[in-house]
């Protein structure tokens, strides 16, 4: 398995293993073609994010998705872990793990303060990773 930045060609993979993880949204093909996708490529390559995916026999099989946010708080960046997935049948050999660690090895190149996730159904994967809770996550919806 190879974990690497995402690109311009990883967009079907990207946006299949999208639409199996999204839960709270129902992404939309042309949204994601024309506006998200290309923007978060634009975002990662500028430093701003870590877009990864991983590849097994030259196929996505799961990707990553982290924004660098600037903070007063912690006197530096924070990388926020937004979106990780898997292909389904992979699950649980490592493979979610492997694109984790990749971030922390970016954070820690950036020389980021944190990694930060909000989650709730993994929070279990996680702390095996290190990771341990500090706040509660809310969000308020503008639709």
């Amino acid at each position: 398995m190879t974990v690497r930045d995402a690109t311009p060609a990883d967009a079907n993979a990207i946006y299949r293993l999208l639409s199996e993880f999204a839960t709270s949204h129902r992404p939309d093909r042309a949204v994601f073609d024309d506006v998200t996708f290309p923007r978060i490529i634009e975002t990662a390559a500028a430093g701003g994010a870590e877009f990864l995916v991983a590849e097994r026999d030259s196929h996505v099989v799961g990707y990553l998705l982290a924004l660098r946010l600037p903070t007063l708080f912690a006197g530096g960046t924070v990388l926020e872990l937004l979106e990780l997935t898997v292909d389904a049948p992979l699950r649980g050999l490592g493979t979610g793990s492997a694109l984790i660690r990749a971030a922390q090895a970016r954070a820690r190149q950036a020389k980021d303060v944190e990694v930060t996730v909000p989650t709730r159904r993994a929070a279990d994967f996680y702390r095996g990773l290190g990771f341990h809770e500090t706040a509660t996550y809310l969000k308020w919806s503008t639709t």
